[in-house]
């Protein structure tokens, strides 16, 4: 994976924020959900804020399978989120539960962590401009919809945290969603200097969340 390199790239700034939910600011991009301006744990949109793994609603000090939620210490068991009979009892759950979803948890009110689809939606109707926000490389997001084409938000190179190290920070951005990939992996936005994508990660790794709203 090629890493995040921001020579060139033009600074951009980020429009008014243009909603309230529950106390945090969101945009309306003309989307089926709204964004939030920040990440969890986060006060303005150029910090990473926290890092999560997958179905947890705490950060910690290691990020690995030996000390994730939902399984054994070696991830060879599933206790949750199951879809395979090699790792234990099936439960078919693909999208997570309201009270594993950290945006919920933590901000409440309709905050929850974005589906699969709805960071499809923001990679496919918005542009995406490589840019840096105080001194904090990431992107500016901006909506093609019809009357939204105005609004805009920043996303940081928050990188990643693999057991006890960060990884990629000011490099690469990685946000999490709610939904399953496959059985040990889940489906996440990343980005570098070249384009955004989607990508695959072990849950136990911890990935920034950027909240989402109906």
């Amino acid at each position: 994976m090629a890493l995040l390199s921001f020579t060139g790239c033009e600074k951009e700034k980020i429009e008014e924020d243009s909603g309230f939910e529950n106390g945090y600011q969101y945009v309306d991009l003309g989307l089926s959900v709204k964004w939030a301006t920040f990440n969890v744990g986060a006060t303005k949109p150029e910090e990473y804020g926290d890092y999560y793994a997958w179905g947890e609603t705490e950060t910690k000090n290691d990020y690995s399978w030996s000390t994730y939620k939902w399984s054994d210490e070696t991830g060879n068991i599933l206790i949750k989120y199951n879809t395979s009979i090699y790792f234990g009892t099936v439960d078919n759950k693909h999208v997570l539960d309201a009270e594993d979803d950290v945006a919920h948890v933590k901000w409440g009110g309709k905050w929850r962590m974005p589906t699969q689809s709805e960071q499809e939606e923001l990679y496919y109707w918005c542009t995406w401009t490589c840019t840096e926000q105080n001194g904090v490389n990431g992107y500016l997001v901006t909506s093609k919809k019809k009357g939204y084409t105005d609004r805009s938000i920043f996303l940081p190179a928050n990188g990643y945290l693999d057991g006890t190290e960060a990884k990629q920070q000011g490099e690469e951005g990685y946000f999490l969603s709610s939904t399953l990939e496959m059985t040990h992996y889940i489906h996440f936005l990343n980005f570098d200097s070249f384009n955004p994508h989607f990508g695959i990660r072990t849950r136990d790794y911890g990935v920034g969340v950027r909240p989402v709203c109906p």
